[in-house]
């Protein structure tokens, strides 16, 4: 059992030091995969955004995903009882959500481009992977280098659903029985929006001053 998020992201932090000072980036999954991704980032000496992407549920079962939407584009797998209207509308309703997000937690930033680029997806925990693997084929659209998914447990459902799809799944827990990721922490809390942005200018004013640092 870990204590909390940090000791979590330190932990797996270990596991990650081979890609120390790679050409590459943490996403955070919002908002408990923040704190995680912060560390990581931060012990790995990478830059750290959020991933901006959310599922689009079924019209007739929400929590069900057909897919995700980010604000570069969309992954959607057919269904013959969803038809196109719902999909262009929920597309862009969610759209116009994370463009709010986008502006309130990295400003007028626009997201880096991926392609080339080793990618390490962090979470604070995975039960089904559904969604996730809708993000991991968004992500691929932009050919980045590598696409890791690291976290700190995961269910034995989710590494079988992910696992082939990305290069690698690095996780620290992966139990007989998994009920629910809260579980697997001592201190398992929603994390706020004034979290989120507090770990985000962390990382900036570390940035800053590395680079500051290098350049005397």
């Amino acid at each position: 059992m870990f204590k909390d998020r940090i000791d979590a992201g330190l932990a797996l932090a270990q596991k990650l030091k081979k890609y120390q000072h790679v050409d590459g980036i943490v996403l955070a999954v919002p908002k408990g995969g923040v704190p995680i991704g912060y560390i990581v980032a931060r012990e790995l000496g990478l830059p750290m955004e959020l991933i901006l992407s959310k599922k689009i549920g079924h019209p007739l079962q929400k929590e069900y995903a057909i897919g995700a939407v980010s604000l570069q584009g969309s992954f959607i797998v057919p269904h013959e009882d969803v038809s196109q209207a719902y999909i262009e509308r929920e597309t862009k309703r969610i759209q116009a959500g994370l463009r709010e997000m986008q502006k309130k937690f990295q400003a007028d930033a626009e997201p880096q481009n991926l392609k080339d680029k080793i990618v390490i997806v962090v979470d604070d925990g995975i039960a089904t992977g559904n969604t996730l693997l809708s993000t991991v084929n968004i992500i691929k659209k932009q050919e980045p280098a590598k696409i890791i998914i690291a976290v700190p447990v995961t269910s034995k459902q989710a590494y079988t659903n992910l696992s082939k799809y990305v290069d690698e799944l690095i996780y620290l827990k992966i139990p007989d029985y998994f009920a629910g990721v809260g579980a697997f922490y001592e201190e398992f809390y929603d994390v706020s929006e004034a979290e989120v942005k507090q770990y985000l200018d962390a990382l900036k004013i570390q940035k800053h001053t590395t680079s500051a640092t290098t350049a005397m």
